[in-house]
């Protein structure tokens, strides 16, 4: 009979908006209740760093505050097309994205938020030894804002974590934070991220995601069996798994799969029952059911529930089997079996949290998979096997769905789903993010001619798609497979750098005005930078077209038409036949137009035209 509680309904919408404000803490009564972290939520709405810690059950460490500025902080870059290092660039819908995640997934923001299904990462382990990502904390906004805007050698850049630094945990967990957080806007609602980790970072890793997602969207920490060998060199254990952390965007809206039966081979129907093949179950159960009764088998011999055990069905249902035939009653005193019949039983199995390595492969048969497809030994050793994220796959990701990795080192992920696609005609889209690693000197990989781990990544796509299409020859729509994929790179904005101040301006600079798009990038440069700003997906087929002697794109036929000639012949008569065109969407280059009439007139020629159609000049 009360009014509702308002304050738990204001903490239910921040619960919603930012999962990671949301903690446990002790009211007035000395109950453990919801509240909300004002310290982290102030500095989630700022954009300096905030001070002023709170006692409170929550995952901390030197430089979170840092890392969460890192994740809101804007940059200045884009994503260059390299159409030579693509595979079927005009008809692909995977994405390779070179260069530093942290960057794409900022860049990713607008066009594929809320949209990708499965995330999986298999992020570099903290062993203080490999390489990780060094965000720049030392500095404030201003400072970060104008350093996003200068050459890419100043920005984020690899580092070992060594074991002089004595910040393992706290280094490596600011370097993940920032990534996961980002990553996690990126998804479906329905969607789910898993993360590949071991035993030295699997707790930490688990309140981390808790944080960002909301505790009640853990789904499961899966032991995944990664070798089946003893190593009697250890000195302790010799350790046989590491786990995938699992964590859904809403618990209650996942969109979990059944994984496919591989043993229907079991069923038979040998009396051709009218219900099809059937295998036989016990009678009985362990648990306990509500159901004490009495059966009489045909010879005349009658059973009671056995001590210890239960009837596994109520004597209205038993009744009803035996009238259908569908009991198998046994010679003597032995207890009847029931038939189970196929058309009745799920569609698929629940997964569990444990990975064999027989169900999901093991680091063994990941080693095969990479020297088998680069005809070298030893030329990667620690990639995943494709089983492995396979079965992920098979539970979480649909046909037509996106899936994400952007730690793709030898992009196993891309290798799996291409397969998965190969057996069930699936059209399953990949984004591969890898950064320019480069590869050690001296190493296999070096002597092969590979420079960085991006160019591995590349390579094993193009031949792994090769092979997928080759294994799977004369399934239904292998023809069609998807084995492409275009490469973007990270790089600085295409528009031109100014920072003078109006009094430090002399004649010599008057130049950076005439033209405010960089001298070395092309029309396609600035196509990718309008469809990141438009949120266009990145994927769509582009066309292009010479209207009156100038270049036209079309994406995805009239969802966007970009001319940037910057001949300065943009005039009425161009602008008038590319407005019949009706495009949802149309951007010119500044430098490109005629005169300032032009200039002024172009959207009045839309809106006369193609009202619809939303106009850009860049």
């Amino acid at each position: 009979m009360h009014s509702p509680n308002l304050t738990q309904t204001n903490i239910d919408r921040i619960r919603e908006l930012f999962p990671g404000c949301v903690t446990e803490a002790k009211g007035a009564d000395g109950n453990m209740k919801l509240a909300v972290d004002f310290d982290q939520l102030r500095q989630e709405l700022s954009e300096s760093i905030v001070e002023g810690p709170q006692e409170r059950y929550h995952l901390n460490w030197p430089g979170k505050r840092e890392a969460l500025l890192t994740a809101n902080a804007p940059i200045a870059k884009t994503l260059r097309p390299c159409r030579e290092e693509s595979v079927d660039f005009d008809t692909t819908k995977n994405l390779f994205i070179e260069g530093d995640n942290l960057d794409a997934l900022k860049l990713l923001q607008e066009t594929y938020l809320g949209k990708v299904k499965m995330i999986y990462i298999d992020p570099p382990y903290n062993t203080g030894n490999d390489f990780i990502y060094e965000d720049d904390f030392a500095e404030g906004t201003e400072e970060f804002l104008l350093r996003s805007n200068q050459k890419d050698e100043e920005g984020n850049r690899l580092v070992a974590n060594t074991n002089a630094n004595g910040r393992f945990h706290s280094d490596w967990l600011s370097m993940l934070y920032p990534r996961v957080k980002l990553a996690r806007t990126l998804l479906r609602e329905d969607g789910v991220l898993f993360i590949s980790i071991d035993d030295r970072e699997a707790e930490n890793v688990k309140q981390l995601v808790s944080e960002i997602f909301g505790r009640d969207n853990f789904l499961a920490q899966i032991c995944w069996e990664k070798v089946h060998t003893r190593k009697n060199s250890a000195r302790t254990f010799s350790v046989s798994h590491e786990y995938v952390i699992a964590i859904a965007r809403n618990r209650e809206k996942w969109d979990r799969i059944l994984l496919p039966r591989d043993n229907t081979d079991a069923y038979k129907n040998p009396d051709n029952h009218p219900k099809g093949p059937w295998k036989l179950d016990p009678i009985t159960a362990h648990n306990p059911y509500e159901a004490d009764y009495k059966i009489t088998k045909p010879n005349g011999v009658t059973l009671n529930r056995p001590e210890g055990s239960y009837w596994r069905f109520s004597e209205a249902t038993i009744k009803e089997k035996i009238k259908n035939k569908e009991i198998v009653w046994g010679d003597g005193d032995s207890y009847p079996m029931i038939k189970r019949f196929l058309a009745e039983v799920q569609a698929g199995l629940v997964p569990t949290t444990l990975f064999d390595r027989r169900f999901a492969g093991d680091t063994a048969t990941s080693k095969k998979e990479v020297d088998s497809l680069f005809g070298v030994q030893g030329i990667f050793d620690y990639a995943k096997p494709t089983l492995l994220v396979k079965r992920l796959l098979q539970i979480s990701c649909r046909p037509g769905e996106i899936f994400l990795d952007f730690f793709a080192g030898t992009s196993t992920s891309a290798h799996a789903l291409m397969s998965l696609n190969a057996e069930d005609a699936g059209n399953r889209r990949f984004v591969m993010v890898q950064a320019a690693e480069s590869v050690d000197d001296g190493s296999v990989a070096a002597k092969a001619g590979y420079t960085t781990i991006a160019e591995l990544s590349k390579e094993r796509i193009r031949r792994a798609g090769k092979k997928v299409k080759k294994d799977n020859d004369g399934k239904p729509r292998i023809d069609q497979l998807d084995i492409g994929f275009r490469v973007l790179k990270v790089d600085t904005s295409n528009m031109a750098d100014v920072f003078y101040a109006p009094d430090t301006l002399d004649q010599s600079g008057l130049g950076l005005f005439v033209d405010n798009i960089k001298a070395d990038r092309t029309a396609e440069d600035l196509l990718f930078q309008v469809m990141l700003d438009w949120g266009i997906d990145l994927a769509l087929p582009i066309a292009r077209e010479n209207i009156q002697g100038k270049d036209v794109f079309f994406v995805d036929g009239n969802e966007l038409a970009a001319c940037f000639d910057a001949s300065g012949g943009i005039d009425e008569e161009f602008v008038n036949e590319l407005a019949k065109r009706k495009p949802l969407r149309v951007v010119f280059r500044d430098a490109g137009f005629k005169d300032s009439a032009v200039k002024i007139n172009v959207e009045q020629i839309f809106k006369v035209l193609s009202p619809a159609t939303d106009v850009k000049c860049i």
